[in-house]
């Protein structure tokens, strides 16, 4: 024996149905190729230079370090309103709380702390900012 279904009862088979044809339609179209074009950043971009920033020394005399530590060997001091070009940078867990350190390079390589010295984007703004400094 069959039992009629009532038209109600139909539309909410149908239903998934038409969603399932839908959904089939949309992703059968895709045929997964598609042109991909090489990711190239402008030359102004951070990612293109070798540098992070120029810092001015703020304090009065730093030590520059061998490693970001401390107690690392020192390799000289450096003087208030010295600029430094800044290509790496490394923050230290110490028991204290985080220290956060620059590697310089140039005619003074090495390690310093970042907080005796503000940081710029570019040179000439460390150039004039160092001038104001010395």
């Amino acid at each position: 024996m069959i039992i009629p279904l009532k038209q109600p009862i139909r539309q909410l088979i149908a239903i998934p149905g038409i969603f399932f044809i839908l959904f089939i339609l949309t992703f059968s179209s895709c045929n997964g190729s598609r042109e991909e074009a090489p990711v190239v950043p402008p030359l102004t971009s951070p990612l293109t230079r070798d540098y992070i920033g120029f810092g001015v020394i703020t304090a009065s005399f730093t030590h520059i370090n061998a490693d970001p530590a401390e107690n690392s060997e020192s390799l000289g001091y450096i003087r208030r309103g010295t600029l430094v070009k800044i290509i790496r940078r490394q923050v230290i867990r110490t028991p204290e709380g985080f220290i956060s350190w620059v590697l310089t390079d140039g005619e003074q390589q090495g390690w310093l702390r970042e907080d005796v010295m503000e940081i710029y984007n570019n040179e000439s703004q460390a150039r004039t900012a160092s001038e104001l400094n010395k």
